[in-house]
């Protein structure tokens, strides 16, 4: 009886401890899970981050009234007031007002940029200082906002080069664990020990869970993805992201790109008894009422520099020659050289060396007599600057293409230290360019705005695309700027550089892992006393998805804001 009672207390202290650990087993493998969807869910939430960027309600204009409204409701040619601090419901155009735009959420940029009359914004963006009333041009799906959501989720989706090659990898340890659970088991039965087959052979199959090797790949990219979005960076092909750390060419669309893509006021030239602000205030006072560009840029200069120039009247403008107006009972002409044939006048001796670097000259005159001209070219963005500094710590080659004269691209080349120009060139020769740079064995990113940049873009090893770039450009892309500004191709690369890295982590950590605990699982030290506990197999398998899951979650701490420039 007390040889009996002894064997059956035996065999329910085995069997206790089997369903102890198989409770811990289960009871592990949940936590790891849990820790892994929490991952995959926090990428996730980058989508619901900027559907939550849209206000709830909306404040339509009607007659002398206004309703709140969901932004839903609201249709292309209503206007909306945006109060200060308030966001904007739906992309439109400013019709009424100026403020600041926090714009950060969308271009990753920090910095508040100033919207006035006829610029246009995009929905999500906050008016920081002032009200606006502006003019719905897009809703629903047309927006920025969904088609960032619409990238975000397209890229986190697509596949890569790294994820076939880990899909293989899994595949490749699926057999690799079946092999060794049937030698496993094969071989504790031979030895005479079946319990223990059955243990090590359910050990190496817990031990040998594809969970990080499946995970190594995808968290990482729907990391980088999110990470970038929110630096304004739109990833719309993961290969595109993958290829851009073996780029060692950058090829730079100049107009739009490099440049602000508009004309600036880049000189002014006073004849004695004037000064530069004189010349300005007047040629903006005669120029107030025109539309055309070089006007534009003429006022903006003026109120750059906080001049208040005149009320003009009899405003009249002349094709190809300019305009004329009255300003303080003056008669103010701003023009060409038309202009100085009319009024038989001569130009300024410092117009020759100016139209040279390919700039636009436009002389100021009063009641006939010159008194100062005008310098406006396509202004350099300040950030260009940093960017090729930026590339070129990197040993990547800086390339500028554009359609403009010799002379005024070599200067622009030269104020940002370019390595390589092709000036002069037609849009439908700009994909030839780039094929020529591969063809030297370089890997090239394109990088342009316009409609005849899409050829090259798509013809690139890289396409990226100013997200102000027009939609044909987008379309040609593998990764959209939201922003203008050039330092982000510097963080794509960075970014690119750094999921690469944490692919790599991963693989080797997946792979090396199953490697060394899958033969310890089996038993093979069990000669030496070392039997591995099945509860610690699953602590070991759910330590291999977390060490996987927290080494791409360092990809948020990478910083892809790109410095000011001075």
């Amino acid at each position: 009886f007390t040889a009996s009672w002894g064997a059956t207390l035996g065999i329910l202290h085995h069997d206790l401890n089997f369903w102890w650990e198989l409770a811990l087993l289960i009871v592990i493998m949940l936590l790891g899970h849990w820790i892994e969807m929490r991952s995959l869910a926090q990428t996730r939430s980058a989508l619901d981050s900027l559907a939550a960027l849209l206000p709830d309600t909306a404040e339509r204009v009607l007659g002398d009234d206004t309703e709140e409204v969901a932004p839903s409701d609201l249709r292309v040619g209503d206007v909306v007031i945006v109060r200060p601090g308030a966001s904007v419901p739906a992309d439109g155009i400013i019709t009424e007002g100026s403020a600041s735009m926090d714009e950060s959420m969308i271009t990753g940029e920090s910095v508040s940029v100033r919207r006035e009359r006829g610029d246009k914004v995009v929905a999500g963006t906050v008016a920081t200082d002032s009200g606006l009333r502006v003019e719905v041009t897009a809703i629903g799906d047309d927006t920025t906002l969904a088609g960032i959501s619409k990238l975000v989720a397209d890229a986190q989706a697509s596949s890569s080069h790294a994820q076939r090659l880990a899909d293989r990898a899994a595949g490749w340890l699926f057999w690799f664990a079946l092999g060794a659970a049937v030698i496993t088991a094969i071989a504790w039965t031979v030895a005479g020990v079946p319990d223990s087959a059955v243990v090590r052979t359910i050990t190496v199959l817990v031990i040998a869970c594809p969970h990080a090797l499946g995970l190594a790949i995808p968290l990482v990219v729907s990391i980088a993805t999110e990470r970038a979005a929110k630096a304004g960076i739109l990833v719309k092909d993961r290969l595109a992201l993958e290829s851009m750390r073996t780029v060692d060419a950058v090829l730079f669309d100049k107009t739009g790109t490099l440049t602000v893509g508009e004309p600036s006021v880049t000189g002014i030239e006073p004849v004695h008894g004037y000064t530069q602000n004189e010349v300005l205030e007047l040629a903006a006072a005669a120029e107030s009422d025109s539309e055309h560009p070089l006007a534009r840029a003429i006022v903006r200069a003026a109120q750059s520099r906080d001049l208040t120039f005149p009320r003009a009247s009899d405003f009249s403008s002349s094709p190809a020659v300019g305009v004329t107006a009255s300003v303080n009972g003056h008669q103010v002409r701003v023009g060409g050289p038309h202009l100085l044939s009319e009024e038989d006048a001569q130009e300024l001796g410092i117009a020759e060396a100016w139209r040279g670097e390919g700039a636009i000259i436009l002389h100021v005159l009063r009641n006939g007599q010159p008194i100062g001209a005008l310098r406006l070219a396509d202004e350099v963005r300040p950030e260009s600057h940093e960017a090729v500094a930026a590339l070129h710590e990197r040993g990547i080659e800086v390339v500028m293409i554009t359609g403009d004269a010799e002379a005024v691209a070599h200067k622009v080349a030269a104020d940002l230290g370019i390595d390589r120009v092709y000036a002069g060139v037609r849009p439908e020769d700009k994909a030839a360019k780039v094929q020529e740079l591969q063809k030297e064995g370089k890997k090239v990113a394109m990088v342009g705005d316009g409609v005849n940049d899409a050829p090259a873009l798509a013809a690139a090893d890289v396409g990226i695309a100013i997200g102000a770039g027009t939609d044909v450009a987008i379309g040609s892309a593998g990764v959209v700027l939201a922003s203008d500004d050039p330092r982000a191709v510097v963080s794509v690369a960075t970014l690119s550089q750094a999921a690469y890295t944490k692919m790599k982590q991963n693989l080797w950590w997946a792979a090396g892992y199953n490697l060394i605990s899958v033969p310890l699982a089996a038993g093979v030290l069990a000669p030496v006393g070392f039997v591995m506990p099945m509860s610690v197999g699953a602590i070991l398998m759910s330590l291999s998805t977390i060490v996987v899951a927290l080494n791409a979650q360092l990809l948020r701490k990478v910083d892809l804001t790109p410095t000011h420039a001075d």
